[in-house]
């Protein structure tokens, strides 16, 4: 405070002003009133004419003084009070208040003050009040503290501060409580406002004695010789001691910020078992536990942790005490200590879940696996059994097992149960006996190992091999329909040639090459699942085969079904069989379309997906790799999960007999794997089917210039593959020729069809059933063969080996290989530089001679 307020504060107080004291009484009025009668009655008594001037004097003095009256009321000399205010109760409380009281005008006028606001601003009389703003003039500690007093008062507002008062000379300063607020509520009482002003000084020194006690208690618990932390429901450390951070070589400001959790600090799982303690409403419990805390290096320290946790009447958490006690100088200086640490850092840190459970299956102790395991398996904390884990349906198989060895039968049979929880997972449980002498209360020792990732894995594996399997059944399949198939087209052929279209029978001609036709599409699917086709790929930008397919696509989906495709930017090349890929847009586009029967939206999406998208994908089985996504979805009804995992398996359908060959989608599988590539599905009944398939990005490198589509290059051995329907498309106006040409085919009736259409183009055809035969007529013609057809595989010598012996004897000898598998099949068996066509089976009498005319006309 200023010199000018810092006065002797020990004075008498004064009000500013006191209301006037009343000496008037109704007495005083009586006796007035009886005055005036008694001088009227003697008046009348002197006559009328006597006492007519004493009559005129005393009425103009009458009128005088109430004239007088009039003037001074007027002017506010005299005022009419009303007497329910002079409440001397209420006037007594407000002047004899320990707080100091002062009220203002709207021009800041005190115009109400009682005896302690004069003591606490140092005035000597109510001449001397003054308001706040004046008191505290020129005091920088109080002055802005003042103006927000003020600012508020203006604006009808309330307002409190606290501010300190430096002493004069050296003493001892004081802390003011300083409130403003307004009169009243009225408009005009607003206008006032209402000061007070406490002196807090002995409330402050107090508060400060409390702080300085809790400064202490906190040095003492911080620097205490063992760790203390508190952790909320949350899992955040809400305090740790300076000991604790020491020892765990962390910045206490750093804690102190909210920067770590529990699980920051205890290694392992050992945050489980404190979070697993079993909740009892209103109860408090401490648990002790023997744990690893991790340090900021990574190191660990083991620790026995004193736990407490108070509960609420509802069952809720609150903040834990816990306290913490080193246990690393045990394994110096006890050994029995040491054993006993090292037995919990094993028992604690094992992969396993261990527990021990009493007859009833209910845990009697376990350790943090196990607690770890409960939680996400989302137990309830108050659940004691074990069985609570394994799901109902599986629960007995656990149960029996504690029962034996509740009874003490040493070996127990491992069991393999289903775990309890949303998802699917599964433990298998090792069951061990107690020594009933040692521990009444356990009846059995419980391992547990989550098996669910080893299931899955053998799962992926068996249905691997399972399609494997199926593949090879396929191929082979393949294989021999592919010579039926052979033979009775080339039969019908024939039977063409020799019928006229006018003939009764050319139509059943006609419809016996057809279905023979569909049953060779049906074996290219089966050859295409289990990726034994042929492909030819070549590098290719999706965009452009995508807005090639448009126009089929909109004519197979019908008018119900609205298509749209959405190209990503810039996409990558990739290097597919265009032919194949188209195969797997339109039977996805097909299935999408059945999907819909009263119409729906198909939608095809392509996008880049680099490495680090596709390891964030997480899709099994799929590397992190650079992939262009290529994603088939509908608006259909959906595929059940029961039959989602089944839908790439062949001769697998939904749709009704005669409506579907169960290949469409096995075909698909098979062209994108043996491209490289992945396919997934996504599906809910109800809300539509999403393929998404990822082709590997192709990187351009300098290559050999390829040769036309009929010739093969010399390093793969690759040959050209004449589809049917291309050949039939562009027939060649002549397919006759000349030359010698060696059949070998180890099917006599195909043999003796193929060589019967060769002779009808004007060739000169010398037959062989095996190479060994074969061989045998090479050399009895000397050189003369032009040309062997032969197949790939047969008895005694196959294909391949017939190829190297005659590039032996004749290495410009003209080669084709015809077969119901794949070229890629047996091209690895050829030795490398070898040239050779390649023509799949089935094929008809017009794409034998055509591949026979033009391997002849190539230059040796």
């Amino acid at each position: 405070m200023t010199a000018e307020t810092d006065h002797d504060l020990t004075r008498e107080p004064v009000a500013a002003h006191e209301p006037s004291p009343r000496s008037g009484s109704i007495a005083l009025v009586l006796l007035v009133a009886a005055g005036l009668v008694a001088v009227a009655v003697g008046l009348m008594t002197l006559g009328r004419a006597q006492a007519q001037p004493y009559i005129l004097g005393i009425l103009a003095v009458l009128a005088i003084v109430g004239l007088f009256n009039l003037f001074a009321f007027a002017a506010g000399i005299i005022r009419f009070v009303d007497r329910s205010l002079d409440d001397p109760v209420m006037g007594r409380i407000a002047d004899h208040a320990f707080d100091g009281l002062a009220v203002t005008d709207p021009r800041g006028h005190v115009v109400y003050s009682n005896a302690a606001y004069l003591t606490l601003t140092g005035a000597s009389g109510p001449q001397e009040v003054r308001p706040v703003e004046r008191v505290f003039i020129g005091n920088p500690d109080v002055s802005e503290a003042v103006f927000r007093l003020l600012k508020a008062a203006r604006e009808g507002k309330r307002q409190q501060e606290e501010v300190r008062i430096s002493g004069h000379d050296g003493s001892q300063g004081r802390w003011l409580r300083m409130r403003v607020r307004p009169l009243g509520t009225g408009k005009r009482e607003a206008k006032y406002a209402v000061w007070s002003i406490a002196d807090i000084t002995r409330d402050r020194e107090r508060q400060e004695d409390v702080f300085q006690e809790l400064q202490h208690a906190i040095e003492y618990l911080d620097h205490a010789p063992c760790g203390f932390f508190s952790v909320n429901p949350a899992g955040e450390l809400a305090y740790v001691n300076a000991t604790l951070a020491n020892w765990l070589d962390y910045d206490l400001a750093e804690i102190g910020s909210g920067g770590l959790k529990l699980t920051d600090i205890v290694s392992g799982d050992g945050a489980s078992l404190l979070t697993a303690i079993v909740a009892v409403p209103g109860e408090v419990k401490t648990e002790v536990f023997d744990i690893d805390l991790r340090m900021r290096t990574g190191k660990t320290m083991p620790v026995r942790l004193y736990h407490k946790l108070a509960f609420g009447a509802d069952g809720a958490p609150g903040p834990s005490r816990t306290l913490v006690i080193s246990r690393a100088r045990d394994e110096r200086s006890d050994p029995d200590r040491a054993a006993e640490v090292r037995f919990m850092r094993f028992f604690d840190h094992t992969p396993m879940a261990i527990a021990t459970v009493d007859r009833g299956g209910n845990v009697v102790r376990a350790n943090a696996r196990y607690a770890k395991l409960g939680q996400a398996l989302g137990l309830d904390s108050a659940s004691k059994s074990i069985f609570r884990a394994v799901n109902s349906r599986d629960r007995h198989l656990l149960i029996t097992a504690i029962n034996q060895a509740a009874e003490g039968q040493a070996d127990v049979a491992p069991v393999e149960v289903a775990l309890e929880g949303t998802k699917e997972r599964w433990g298998q449980f090792f069951v061990t006996p107690v020594d009933a002498a040692e521990n009444d209360a356990e009846a059995a020792i419980v391992h547990m190992l989550e098996t669910t990732e080893r299931r899955a894995l053998e799962n992926q594996i068996n249905q691997s091999q399972k399609m494997e399997t199926v593949g090879q059944l396929a191929g082979g399949i393949a294989h021999d329909f592919n010579n039926v198939l052979s033979a009775i087209m080339m039969a019908n052929d024939f039977l063409l040639n020799a019928h006229k279209p006018t003939d009764p029978s050319f139509q059943d001609i006609m419809q016996i090459k057809q279905n023979a036709t569909r049953a060779a599409t049906l074996v290219r699917q089966l050859l295409a699942f289990s990726r034994r086709q042929t492909l030819r790929p070549q590098v290719l930008d999706l965009g452009d085969a995508l807005s090639d397919l448009a126009m089929l696509l909109r004519r197979l989906i019908g008018e119900k079904v609205k298509h749209e495709t959405i190209h990503g930017r810039d996409l990558w090349p990739v290097k597919v069989d265009v032919s194949q890929f188209e195969q797997v847009i339109v039977n996805l586009a097909v299935n999408a379309r059945d999907a819909m029967p009263d119409g729906g939206k198909l939608i095809i999406r392509t996008a880049n997906v680099t490495a680090e998208e596709a390891a964030k994908l997480a899709y099994k089985g799929m590397p992190a790799a650079n992939y262009v996504r290529i994603e088939v979805a509908d608006t259909g009804t959906g595929i059940p999960a029961d039959i989602r995992d089944k839908i790439f398996e062949p001769f697998f359908s939904t749709k009704e007999v005669g409506k579907g060959t169960g290949l469409g989608l096995s075909t698909v599988y098979g062209i994108v794997k043996q491209t490289g590539g992945f396919i997934y599905v996504d599906s809910e009944p109800g809300q539509g089917t999403s393929f998404h398939i990822f082709l590997p990005r192709h990187h351009a490198e300098p290559e050999v210039q390829e040769q036309p589509a009929a010739v093969v290059g010399a390093a793969n051995g690759a040959a050209k593959e004449t589809a049917p329907a291309a050949a039939e498309a562009k027939p060649r106006t002549d397919l006759t020729g000349q030359g010698t040409i060696l059949l070998v085919e180890d099917e006599e009736g195909l043999r003796a069809l193929n060589a019967r259409g060769l002779r009808s183009r004007g060739y000169t055809v010398v037959e062989a059933e095996n190479g060994v035969e074969a061989m045998e007529v090479l050399e009895e013609q000397s050189g003369a063969i032009d040309l062997v057809v032969s197949d790939v595989v047969m008895p005694e010598m196959d294909g391949p080996t017939l190829l190297k012996a005659m590039r032996e004897k004749n290495p410009d000898i003209k080669f084709i290989f015809v077969s119901g598998y794949a070229e890629d099949a047996f091209e690895k068996s050829l030795p490398e530089g070898q040239q050779f066509d390649f023509l799949p089976k089935p094929f008809t009498l017009s794409q034998l001679v055509a591949a026979v005319k033009e391997t002849m006309a190539k230059a040796g």
